[in-house]
């Protein structure tokens, strides 16, 4: 009775002689031959001084032995009570976590079970019921994802993105997600910041703003000034808990859309799992944040007449903690903002499609993809930088952050991509049928729903007049086409296609979305020629490729072939001009 509380209190440390009772010996009375007894009861000897006690105990003896054990044990759970306590916290955190999650997905699979299974009077009414669901379920998600925080914020704001697959409602309850997200506490970010980098802010930083300049849904970001070089600085400070909650949250998430697709099968959604468990901790790396950003600054360095674009220098980089040049401005979508600082609209539109075109269809230049409007700014430009009188380039600068969400597309599907497009433009159906195979494996009965996702518009405007302006009645008979029953295929069509092109189509969906927050006065019609523009040069580089083959033997072969290449691309490139003089000269009569 009396030996439970030492080996309690001793446990594998105690003298040779209770060894025993942690190694017990065998029935027939030969000592267990346990690999570590020997090792532990000799260290203990050499540790401890009690074991000339030990040998043998009288009864007095055992009550100040089990006084002493349970002074231990409770000088043992005051030294660990705040790790103690911090266990505890985690578990109780993550219950609440999974709860959340466990109980909104429910709620809302009950929700769409009954609804789509109710017999309504007219199609009308079932119209309206859907919607009515549609948002009660985009509510429940909401509140789920702003207070899970983390990686559930960054999928808010991928769904809201996907307006080519969700309805209304869910994706315009989602954009709050792209702004207002939780913001971590400035002792978690100053014990983050010792632990990361062995120094104190104020080692780093003469002055340190407290309040964060602004959140995203993996970071945050506060303005600072170097102590060794006086400059004003950005610091973008991981959120600390995500390190300790992204694994939970991913199996939740995998969890939320396995069931999708058992209780679901027509509405399959691992796809947008597996793509978030490839890229999230690819974004937590602020290391290769860095990498693309300064990639990206150096390839676009001489091109600011044509694109605007500015990239924010990187001072130095952490995994968790990204210091860089301190820049300002405007999201694009503040039309009140351009406007009174005399921003055209237009030259705004125009700077866009020349950046992320040169991104997806230039050979070894990364593509952004997430470029939301809150990922993007506009500052205006004194006089004193916008250049010489004769050489006076853009009045603003289109600034980039959030470079961690990179992809590098490979050659031949940006060619098969290119000529899709050129297909396109040019209502050329059969070859938009051939360049959809190749780069993205549609077929020719998912095709007509494919055109329409990649292009944002119904499928006979889509193949015969691209560059016209979506209309609002248009867009309602998508919407409706979707809830009528196309939903299921379109999801099926993008669960089977390949993760690169998905993010293709995510990049191609919100540069669409910016240039129609924009509200420009010439339409989608000159963003469609840059585009084409870019898309022929690429495919001129790839006749040219192809020219090579062509034997030295042969040099009036050879020189046709490339007069005839070099003629469809100067076409194409030709429009642009022509249509940029037609719009100069319109402006000038003011027409």
């Amino acid at each position: 009775m009396f030996r439970s509380p030492c080996k309690l209190v001793y446990g594998f440390v105690t003298p040779s002689k209770w060894t025993r009772f942690v190694f017990p010996r065998p029935r027939n009375g030969h000592r267990a031959h346990h690999p570590h007894a020997q090792h532990y009861a000799h260290s203990s000897r050499r540790f401890f001084s009690t074991e000339i006690l030990l040998p043998t105990l009288g009864a007095g003896k055992f009550v100040v032995i089990s006084v002493a054990g349970a002074s231990g044990s409770a000088a043992a759970v005051s030294y660990y009570y705040d790790e103690l306590q911090q266990m505890l916290g985690r578990v109780a955190t993550v219950s609440e976590r999974s709860t959340r999650i466990v109980v909104a997905a429910a709620k809302c699979f009950d929700d769409y079970r009954v609804v789509l299974k109710t017999k309504f009077d007219s199609e009308d009414a079932r119209q309206a019921a859907l919607s009515a669901c549609h948002q009660r379920c985009a509510d429940r998600t909401f509140k789920v994802l702003e207070a899970n925080a983390g990686i559930y914020i960054k999928m808010g704001q991928h769904l809201s993105a996907m307006t080519y697959l969700l309805p209304p409602e869910w994706t315009t309850t989602f954009i709050p997600l792209q702004d207002q997200c939780p913001v971590s506490s400035i002792e978690c970010i100053t014990a983050m910041f010792e632990k990361d980098t062995g120094m104190k802010l104020d080692d780093v930083f003469s002055d340190f703003n407290p309040e964060p300049l602004g959140t995203a849904s993996l970071a945050q970001v506060h303005v600072a000034v170097l102590r060794e070089t006086g400059e004003r600085v950005a610091v973008k400070f991981q959120h600390p808990a995500l390190a300790e909650f992204i694994p939970l949250d991913l199996k939740l998430t995998k969890m939320v859309f396995a069931a999708i697709d058992r209780f679901f099968p027509d509405y399959p959604m691992m796809w947008l799992y597996n793509e978030l468990d490839q890229s999230i901790f690819v974004e937590l790396d602020f290391t290769t944040e860095a990498e693309n950003a300064i990639r990206t600054r150096n390839y676009f360095r001489n091109m600011k007449k044509l694109t605007a674009l500015r990239v924010p220098q990187v001072i130095w980089a952490k995994p968790r903690i990204l210091v860089m040049e301190y820049i300002t401005g405007a999201r694009p979508d503040d039309l009140k903002f351009l406007d009174t600082h005399g921003i055209s609209r237009d030259r705004v539109s125009i700077c866009l499609s020349h950046i992320f075109n040169t991104m997806i269809f230039t050979p070894g230049v990364l593509v952004h993809c997430d470029p939301h409007a809150g990922n993007l700014a506009i500052r205006p430009l004194p006089k004193s930088e916008q250049g010489p009188w004769y050489n006076r380039g853009n009045n603003f600068e289109i600034v980039l952050y959030d470079h961690g969400l990179y992809r590098d597309v490979p050659l031949d599907l940006r060619r098969s991509y290119a000529k899709f497009w050129l297909a396109v433009i040019d209502s050329d159906e059969a070859d938009m049928r051939k360049y959809a195979h190749e780069f993205a494996g549609v077929t020719d009965d998912q095709f007509p729903l494919f055109a329409s996702a990649i292009t944002g518009r119904d499928f006979r405007t889509a193949k015969t007049a691209i560059m016209t302006r979506r209309s609002r009645d248009e867009m309602q008979k998508m919407v409706a086409a979707l809830q009528g029953g196309l939903m299921p295929n379109l999801v099926q069509l993008l669960a089977g296609m390949p993760r690169i092109v998905l993010l293709i189509l995510k990049t191609n969906d919100l540069t669409r979305a910016l240039d129609e927050m924009l509200e420009t006065s010439i339409g989608p019609e000159r963003t469609f020629l840059i585009m084409a523009q870019y898309c022929a040069r690429t495919v001129y580089q790839e006749d040219k490729e192809n020219l090579q083959h062509i034997p030295w033997t042969s040099p009036f072969a050879r020189l046709l072939g490339t007069s005839q290449a070099y003629w469809k691309y100067l076409k194409r490139a030709s429009k642009v001009e022509f249509y940029d003089v037609a719009l100069w000269f319109t402006g000038l009569l003011g027409l």
